[in-house]
């Protein structure tokens, strides 16, 4: 196991086991608020097109999933495994277009597709589809980018393949835009950020 494996597993039996202290909590918001429906985005639009069961997964129990030490270890795994085994390239590079969303199923792809990758995996894995919500962020240059939050009772985790650690949305450095609904996969709702971290340093 890799030293950043070790390392974030260790971080994480700490969220775990509820050993994040009030503070760190306190300036690192565990849970995203949203607010109502919002726009889909393009390629997402244009593969509910071509895939429609890509979009027509409902949850009616929309709790947070309970994060055992079992299902985070799932999260290291599936996060490190696909981040390793896919190798980036933008999708004009792929397919000539500016969005496509897509499985890289040939081994390469853009950030979304990273993204539907492991959700498919987590999903697999047992994982209930409603906790697993494709998410559109900005990031500090005002560039678009996409990660996979997972909704536990210990916070919103963010997959990313552009970061080897897991983390709580409040701790990363992007602007969280819109994420899809937590009942339906095909909707999308907006995402209150107001972290004062943020303030002038994204452009909106």
């Amino acid at each position: 196991m890799s030293f950043v494996r070790v390392s974030s597993c260790i971080a994480g039996l700490a969220l775990v086991l509820g050993l994040v202290t009030g503070a760190v909590a306190q300036d690192h918001p565990a849970f995203m608020r949203v607010m109502g429906k919002t726009s889909q985005p393009v390629g997402h639009h244009e593969l509910c097109s071509r895939m429609p069961i890509e979009c027509n997964e409902t949850t009616r129990n929309s709790d947070p999933v309970q994060l055992t030490v079992k299902r985070w270890n799932q999260l290291i795994a599936i996060n490190d495994n696909v981040n390793t085994a896919i190798e980036p390239v933008t999708d004009e590079e792929l397919y000539g277009r500016q969005e496509y969303w897509t499985y890289p199923e040939d081994g390469r792809g853009d950030c979304e597709d990273f993204v539907m990758l492991k959700r498919r995996e987590l999903i697999d894995s047992g994982w209930p589809a409603g906790a697993l919500l494709i998410t559109v962020v900005r990031q500090t240059n005002g560039e678009g980018h996409a990660v996979l939050t997972v909704r536990t009772d210990r916070g919103d985790l963010v997959l990313d393949n552009l970061e080897p650690r897991i983390k709580l949305w409040g701790e990363t450095d992007y602007q969280f835009i819109k994420r899809q609904s937590d009942r339906n996969s095909g909707r999308w709702v907006a995402i209150e950020d107001d972290r004062q971290t943020l303030v002038g340093s994204i452009r909106r």
